[in-house]
């Protein structure tokens, strides 16, 4: 690992990792400090939240769950029945566990810090992380991890409150990938996905890219980056096309939530 200062902005690390014997590639990409993120702090009493300029935004996957349609509210129920509570409880609860553990591998991983947990679990969620990495050759720069993004736009037909649609969230990667600024987020899965399966992810995607642009510098695609517990992997690529057509459509589920929220508050 080289770091090198380029002028008085820009810090550059240069990753050259080879194949180890354990089969983890790591790819080479540059570490670039290209925009200066800002943190929020997360609350995660009731709903998710995000701590910004004194005010409590909603998160994205908030958002999401608040304007699921009753169709899929419906196959969940029906899943969890069919399963049974106590089953879906724990798959549900294994699920989150293995895949908390595989984005904090991915994370030190395009930070350049070591990491390793030897726990069954820890071992098994990083062979899915190293199957993640495998596929990640096309990532050249890495211009920030675990990135916070917020968005807020002036609504005045919400009405009496709030007068503004905003909300926040965090994304795994920022960065150069096929020479293109991508977002890319990191799921893991139980079972090979079918893309009608995954609409969440392009919205949680576009609502990031329209923050990012708002605020930091353009978004030319997605990558989200499935591994499923059997180390199967998967990729979708939103192009530039499919990022506007989403968040054309991200703005309308925000606008729903915002929608139901005006409506709720008491008329002055």
């Amino acid at each position: 690992m080289i770091a090198i200062w380029i002028g008085k902005q820009h810090l550059i690390i240069y990753m050259q990792i080879k194949r180890s014997k354990n089969g983890f590639t790591i790819c080479d990409f540059k570490i670039v400090d290209k925009y200066k993120y800002k943190a929020y702090s997360r609350n995660d009493e009731k709903i998710r939240t995000y701590n910004v300029k004194g005010e409590k935004y909603p998160s994205v996957t908030t958002i999401l769950s608040a304007t699921q349609s009753e169709d899929k509210m419906k196959a969940l129920c029906q899943w969890r029945k069919r399963v049974g509570q106590e089953q879906a409880t724990r798959i549900t609860i294994d699920a989150a566990r293995r895949g908390t553990e595989m984005h904090l591998v991915l994370e030190k991983y395009c930070q350049a810090i070591p990491y390793l947990n030897l726990t069954p679990q820890g071992n098994q969620s990083r062979m899915m992380a190293h199957r993640v990495v495998e596929n990640l050759s096309k990532l050249k720069e890495v211009w920030g991890s675990e990135v916070h993004l917020m968005y807020e736009d002036y609504c005045p037909s919400l009405y009496p409150d709030p007068k503004k649609m905003a909300w926040a969230g965090q994304t795994d990667v920022v960065g150069l990938y096929d020479d293109k600024p991508t977002i890319i987020d990191f799921k893991q899965s139980n079972r090979i996905k079918k893309e009608e399966w995954i609409e969440d992810y392009y919205y949680q995607i576009a609502a990031y890219s329209l923050a990012h642009k708002a605020y930091y510098g353009e978004i030319e695609q997605g990558l989200i980056a499935i591994c499923t517990k059997n180390f199967e992997y998967q990729q979708f690529v939103m192009d530039e096309n499919k990022l506007l057509e989403y968040e054309n459509k991200w703005m309308e589920r925000a606008y729903e939530y915002y929608k139901k929220l005006s409506a709720s508050s008491p008329k002055t």
